[in-house]
């Protein structure tokens, strides 16, 4: 037996590797998405006030703080039972839309792009952003740079910071809005939703007029069957801040909708001992291991999934170009895995759209952003969807607000089973008996867990026992000289 790796897979937030085994004939006998970093942070904030929360769980990525941030923030208002001002949950979610913009464009762009823009099988060396920037020319990403530069701009004007934000505190916000910075932030609100509308063009006129890239979107190379998550609001739109959790199966009908203290009535985690990312699926039906179709208690929870859980979208140009999705790939659910690049991109016109509407709002400015709670601390759940998927954060804490437990599920590891079986599907498909395993035939593997825009620093929680610790000792040329295990 062959063994083939990937170490590490690029274009990721965090770390990992590809392990791929062939039999003697050259054929895919088995396949491993290993994810060897731990982050912790649920043991970290043991013990701490459960105030400080919000303020140490962005710490946990700086890709995707603002996520962890809203998540927070809802929880420890659960904690305190706290129903926070109209104008704060408002003020909230307009802070976040502008995160899932320079979010979702750092996928698209950084990350994703080069495989369609350059292909798959371009050089590993140009197979990047300034590959990418080459190919489109310097106003496009001069432009990709400036849009993403405002959306963190928004988040600073409403929250004082993009990165590492310490806004959310129990009950509210810290700070209101002005006048001054409600005009400025419309203004760029609308050249954030020109900024999307432009890449959801770009993907029409590279991605899908190339018969060669739409042939690999709706092919079966980058397929999966399972259930499907996201938050939706009171008419089954997708909402990124407000909601419940629907489940969908793969035909599309409703299995569950839940608020955000019942996620564990219907959410439990599998542990596996080659990884510390753990594998979340669907209680009632139990741990049925990493298989798909209808049955399976798997459930994928990002753009796609979203999509395939709502019933449309809350704005028009959004919703316009939701149904153009599913006409073009045949209908819905769908089950292609490489349409969650076109999705995101759908999402970001409704995040440009919902900031128009929230910073519009009359109320935005209105200087009461929190209530000071008056009950004892006991637990909170605190659910959002991250650009990454589903998220939610549930805290425990004494009567004097300190810490005894925290949990987390994050967006990737909900996402974990089906990027795993994702990653064998396309080793299986696309590596041939007797063909050569060329560099641009891994980098097409790596596909099928980019597509998923994972963030594998964030979602690393699992302790499934004493890791074992390897030491390889190998000379320049490559040459195992020594190898000391634990």
């Amino acid at each position: 037996m062959r063994r083939v790796e990937i170490d590490p897979i690029t274009r990721l937030e965090g770390h990992g590797k590809i392990t791929i085994f062939l039999d003697d004939d050259g054929s895919v006998a088995n396949a491993y998405l290993q994810i060897p970093e731990l982050r912790g942070f649920e043991k970290f904030v043991e013990g701490i006030p459960v105030e400080e929360i919000p303020r140490i769980m962005p710490r946990i990525c700086g890709v995707c703080p603002a996520a962890h941030h809203m998540a927070a923030g809802k929880a420890v208002d659960a904690v305190y039972k706290a129903d926070i001002p109209s104008v704060a949950k408002k003020l909230r979610e307009l802070y976040y839309m502008a995160h899932f913009i320079h979010s979702h464009a750092a996928h698209f762009y950084a990350l994703a792009a080069p495989d369609f823009v350059l292909g798959p099988d371009a050089p590993k060396a140009s197979r990047n952003v300034l590959g990418l920037i080459e190919k489109v020319g310097l106003e496009i990403g001069g432009e990709v740079l400036k849009q993403r530069a405002a959306s963190q701009h928004i988040q600073i004007l409403v929250g004082g910071r993009a990165t590492h934000p310490v806004w959310n505190i129990p009950g509210g916000v810290t700070k209101a809005l002005t006048a001054e910075k409600r005009d400025e932030i419309l203004e760029l609100s609308k050249g954030q939703l020109e900024f999307s509308l432009f890449g959801l063009k770009l993907f029409s006129d590279i991605v899908l007029k190339n018969k060669e890239y739409l042939d690999l979107i709706t092919g079966d190379v980058f397929e999966q069957v399972t259930n499907y998550m996201g938050l939706v609001d009171e008419n089954n739109k997708v909402n990124f801040y407000h909601g419940k959790v629907r489940v969908v199966d793969p035909e599309g009908n409703e299995i569950l909708k839940y608020s955000e203290p019942e996620y564990l009535d219907h959410i439990a985690e599998h542990v596996e001992p080659y990884t510390y990312l753990k594998f979340p699926y669907l209680k009632d039906r139990g741990w049925n291991g990493f298989v798909e179709g209808m049955g399976t208690s798997l459930y994928q929870a990002n753009p796609l999934p979203r999509f395939n859980a709502a019933d449309g979208m809350a704005t028009p140009k959004a919703d316009e170009e939701y149904q153009k999705l599913f006409d073009t790939l045949g209908g819905k659910p769908c089950h292609k895995l490489m349409a969650n690049h076109w999705a995101r991109l759908v999402e970001m016109v409704y995040s440009a759209e919902r900031m128009i509407e929230l910073i519009s709002d009359e109320e935005i400015t209105d200087p009461n952003v929190r209530i000071i709670p008056s009950t004892t601390p006991k637990e909170g759940v605190g659910i959002v969807e991250a650009p990454r998927g589903t998220l939610t954060h549930h805290y425990w804490t004494d009567e004097n607000g300190i810490v005894t437990k925290a949990n987390l599920i994050v967006g990737t590891t909900n996402n974990n089973a089906s990027i795993s079986m994702a990653v064998k599907k396309a080793a299986e498909k696309l590596i041939k008996p007797g063909g050569e395993v060329t560099d641009g035939l891994l980098n097409m593997v790596e596909m099928a867990f980019r597509l998923y825009d994972p963030c594998f620093s964030c979602a690393t929680h699992s302790l499934p026992g004493q890791m074992p610790l390897v030491v390889e000792i190998k000379s320049p040329d490559g040459e195992l000289l020594n190898k000391i295990s634990r």
